[in-house]
């Protein structure tokens, strides 16, 4: 039986706790964004590397929500690469976080433009060799992904990579409010989504 509660609970993925990623990854405020971005357009190695644990999860989580799960960490390093050539192009150095988003989404599109692979997202997603609780972990992502995109990412965000809804709109620039509605209304769907899928599983079993 599936069990996912809209203020808790976290995916664990194909092996992978996604909840002991998040959590080790260091909290950078968001008000720190403009002091970190000139020091990387100063040549700061090290603030970069400060914003890169800041906004992996996000970049992440939304490549995650609309690109194959094999291709998702390779295009997170694209994408924080294609960040910095580009950083001095950020006008306004508070906005990192919605200008990283931005630039994420678009290499996602990229990728869809690029690939003559037509598989389904779930289709990717490995099942073999892994636990029964990994296994429905999985089936509960793969449902996620069947949702609409406005949906898909705030869930992904919230529920795979461990961030808050408050977390969630300081990083990417949604309002807090329509974060708050897309996860809640994305639950809704989810739950009937799941409640379908044991229904057929009861009936495949009769």
């Amino acid at each position: 039986m599936y069990e996912l509660e809209a203020t808790g609970g976290m995916l664990q993925v194909i092996g992978t706790d996604m909840s002991a990623r998040g959590a080790a990854a260091p909290t950078v405020e968001i008000s720190s964004d403009a002091a970190l971005v000139a020091s990387v357009r100063a040549g700061d190695r090290e603030a970069y590397g400060r914003l890169y644990d800041a906004y992996s999860r996000m970049v992440h989580g939304i490549l995650l929500a609309r690109v194959p799960y094999g291709e998702v960490d390779d295009l997170v390093q694209d994408v924080f690469l294609v960040a910095l050539r580009k950083i001095d192009s950020l006008r306004d150095a508070n906005l990192f976080g919605p200008w990283l988003a931005m630039i994420t989404r678009n290499r996602a599109m990229d990728f869809h433009r690029r690939s003559r692979d037509t598989a389904e997202l779930t289709d990717d997603l490995p099942a073999a060799n892994t636990s029964a609780p990994e296994a429905e972990a999985t089936e509960v992502l793969n449902l996620i992904r069947l949702l609409p995109e406005a949906y898909r990412e705030p869930l992904i965000l919230r529920f795979v990579e461990g961030m808050t809804g408050p977390e969630i709109a300081g990083r990417t620039g949604l309002a807090p409010a329509s974060v708050r509605v897309n996860i809640h209304r994305g639950m809704k769907l989810l739950r009937e989504k799941m409640g379908a899928r044991e229904a057929q599983k009861g009936a495949l079993k009769l």
